[in-house]
């Protein structure tokens, strides 16, 4: 695999109480992504995933893909290099 990166991706719309980060885990999950989608208090949801660029990339285009529980307007991401520590996707 090539050097795993972070993407950190701030989901903007209707993304809470809508089944959004069960949602983004399950993908998170099928693509082998280790990371956690939260809730923060200004109603966005933060997601953190992390392994290659390509597949990181795919879970970018599923979060922006409009087939996603409730409504999203935009996704802001940001990519650095993978700090690992994580066992799993999980909602937090």
């Amino acid at each position: 695999m090539a050097d795993p990166v972070r993407l950190s991706a701030w989901v903007h719309g209707q993304v809470q109480g809508v089944g959004f980060r069960w949602w983004t885990r399950s993908r998170a999950l099928e693509l082998r992504l280790v990371g956690y989608a939260r809730n923060t208090s200004d109603g966005r949801v933060h997601v953190i995933a992390e392994g290659s660029r390509a597949i990181c990339e795919r879970l970018l285009t599923l979060l922006r893909s409009g087939n996603t529980p409730g409504r999203v307007d935009l996704v802001v991401e940001d990519w650095g290099a993978a700090q690992g520590g994580f066992t799993g996707f999980e909602e937090r």
